[in-house]
């Protein structure tokens, strides 16, 4: 027996060594894709064209799925997610909206990779739970807006027993929406939609500290919802910000000292841009939402964003689109939640491929 075992591990050796260089090559396609994508110095409308000799063709993103539906009536509307290593989401659920009846209290809800719901959390009616983060320790993060209670506004996280800690208080009159947590894990940044702030607190709890006030970051006070920062992402030692009522894509470095730099902004013209998130860790390339039905003010859209501002649409409401709020991407599929805020409501989580050499292509042309 010992004799046939070690026979068959030498036979099977060189299958595993290919299969690793296999692995591998990939993985070093994926981070050459990514480094060009970072880089890219143009880009267009393409939907197909040549990259290094050879044809690509066909759109960005392709095979969009209906991952799972929710009941509006019941309060279900997914505004934020979180993709975890897992397989598994992590949605905010408002409970309610601008334009809905206020009868139900947010969730905050993980879906498996098998589809299985577990509630982690829930608030009162007429409180909204927005944007949620995941920290480096696995730690989840939620930011629960209870307009004019101060005892409840803020941003909370789940302990070891499943139990929602408040680690940032925040005033009654601000309005707690997308969350970000840096490369360190220490520090937490909160995007004030209502004040133009970006809060920054440590992730073990304490005073949350005005770490930019711009107006940039403010709100238009004469749109039907004013909401100025939106959607927040560390990313590449900077934070990532959307303004929703200016349709801006802004990017803040993060000084070795931890204070902001000059605000730069990456792109402009998008109304109702929403959540965001990135290609890879290290590329640039944005997938941001635009929820244009929830104020009926602008397409509803998910736009691929290249690092030199240039951007173009590769899902519109023909996709199925119905108030898209956030994006997350895990490896070559891309999530986006849709509100479902328009009549017939269909609020639900959508799936989609990256079609990668398309996405590159169309980024050096």
């Amino acid at each position: 027996m010992q004799q046939q075992h070690q026979h068959t591990a030498r036979r099977s050796a060189p299958g595993t060594q290919r299969l690793l260089k296999k692995k591998v090559a990939i993985a070093l396609a994926v981070t050459a894709t990514a480094a060009v994508l970072a880089s890219a110095p143009s880009a267009s409308a393409w939907t197909g064209g040549s990259y290094g000799g050879h044809s690509y063709g066909g759109s960005v993103v392709t095979d969009v799925q209906t991952a799972a539906r929710f009941d509006f009536g019941a309060g279900e509307i997914p505004e934020n997610i979180t993709a975890n290593p897992d397989g598994s989401v992590t949605l905010s659920m408002l409970g309610s909206c601008a334009v809905c009846q206020r009868t139900h209290g947010p969730e905050l809800m993980r879906i498996s990779a098998s589809g299985e719901r577990t509630v982690l959390a829930t608030g009162q009616v007429g409180e909204a739970i927005s944007g949620n983060a995941r920290g480096s320790d696995g730690t989840v993060y939620f930011a629960l807006w209870a307009p004019g209670n101060a005892d409840r506004n803020g941003v909370y996280k789940l302990l070891g027993d499943g139990t929602p800690q408040r680690v940032a208080a925040l005033p009654a009159d601000s309005g707690p929406n997308g969350l970000a947590v840096d490369a360190s894990g220490r520090t937490l940044y909160i995007a004030d939609s209502l004040k133009g702030i970006i809060w920054s607190v440590p992730v073990s709890g304490g005073s949350a500290t005005p770490w930019l006030t711009d107006a940039a970051l403010a709100p238009v006070p004469t749109e039907a919802l004013p909401i100025g920062a939106n959607g927040l992402r560390f990313h590449n030692g900077g934070l990532w910000i959307s303004n929703f009522n200016k349709g801006t894509l802004l990017r803040v470095p993060i000084t070795p000292a931890g204070a902001p730099g000059p605000i730069r902004q990456v792109t402009g013209g998008l109304p109702n841009i929403d959540d965001l998130s990135f290609l890879t860790p290290f590329s640039d390339v944005v997938f941001a939402a635009q929820n244009g039905s929830s104020s009926n003010n602008g397409p509803d859209r998910v736009v691929v964003v290249y690092p030199n501002g240039t951007y173009k649409p590769v899902l519109t409401s023909a996709d199925g689109l119905a108030s898209p709020s956030a994006t997350a991407v895990r490896g070559d599929r891309l999530y986006i939640t849709d509100g479902g805020v328009p009549d017939p409501h269909d609020p639900k989580l959508q799936t989609a491929r990256i079609n990668f050499p398309a996405l590159l292509a169309g980024a050096t042309h």
